[in-house]
């Protein structure tokens, strides 16, 4: 009998996180012993939801413990969305609930946005290369310095999408110049015309500026293609060239053929 009182005690404590209920009771943090049997029933780990609740309590935080187990059984990370939470109330950010949990399940890194919120990153483009109208190629790259939208991350592009309109701009502006050595005295220009395009617009960013980090002068474009055409030229005439002096061969050939 006493081995079976004890293994019914040592079920009791395993199915029944009694440790875990007294450790939210001394957090301060209500939390009924049927709830946290019920999380067990419906295969929910107690110490996720309990730990994060007793974390956003602490933070001064209003959450409740069916949000947070509902976001759980979504599929979300409560940890992440709680650690956000604290972050954007420290920072000042207008930060919900709702608006990090959907954040969360949209599959971006709500507690990373945060971040980037306050501390904006800066995107660096490839080399971008583009023709001035005096056929000479100019190459360029810019550092874009980006904040993440929170209201925007749902839904709205990402860094590829800067990236390419950022590209984009530079090739427009350098094609739209007269000379190559305008680029170069004046290449903030470039940041100045692109910047103006309004390219964070249904992006998951706002751009705060576009450098241009570095331009160089590469190929005479224009120089080839005349050159290439140059040559295309020549093969053409001395293809015709060829074929009339076929066709002589020809005619010579036949006129001894009727003289014999």
């Amino acid at each position: 009998p006493i081995i079976v009182v004890i293994f019914i005690i040592y079920i009791f404590f395993q199915f029944i996180p009694v440790g875990l209920w007294i450790s939210a009771i001394a957090a301060g943090v209500k939390v009924g012993i049927f709830t946290l049997v019920g999380m067990r029933l419906r295969r929910v780990p107690p110490h996720k939801i309990v730990n994060a609740l007793i974390k956003a309590t602490k933070a001064g935080l209003d959450v409740s413990i069916d949000k947070l187990e509902a976001h759980f059984l979504a599929g979300g990370d409560v940890d992440r969305v709680v650690d956000s939470l604290i972050a954007a109330e420290r920072a000042g950010l207008n930060l919900t609930f709702e608006k990090a949990t959907a954040i969360d399940l949209a599959g971006r890194n709500v507690l990373e946005a945060v971040q980037m919120s306050v501390n904006p990153k800066v995107i660096k483009t490839p080399i971008v290369a583009a023709v001035a109208k005096n056929g000479i190629q100019v190459m360029a790259t810019a550092r874009v310095t980006v904040r993440a939208n929170i209201e925007r991350l749902v839904g709205g592009a990402g860094e590829e999408t800067i990236i390419a309109r950022v590209g984009e701009g530079i090739v427009t502006t350098i094609g739209s110049s007269e000379a190559h050595k305008n680029v170069l005295e004046n290449p903030d220009n470039i940041s100045k015309t692109v910047l103006k395009k309004g390219l964070d617009a249904g992006t998951a960013f706002e751009i705060l500026s576009i450098d241009i980090a570095d331009v160089d002068v590469g190929k005479n474009i224009g120089a080839i293609l005349q050159t290439d055409q140059a040559e295309a030229d020549k093969k053409i005439a001395q293809a015709r060239a060829e074929q009339r002096r076929a066709l002589a061969v020809a005619q010579e050939q036949e006129m001894k053929a009727r003289v014999q």
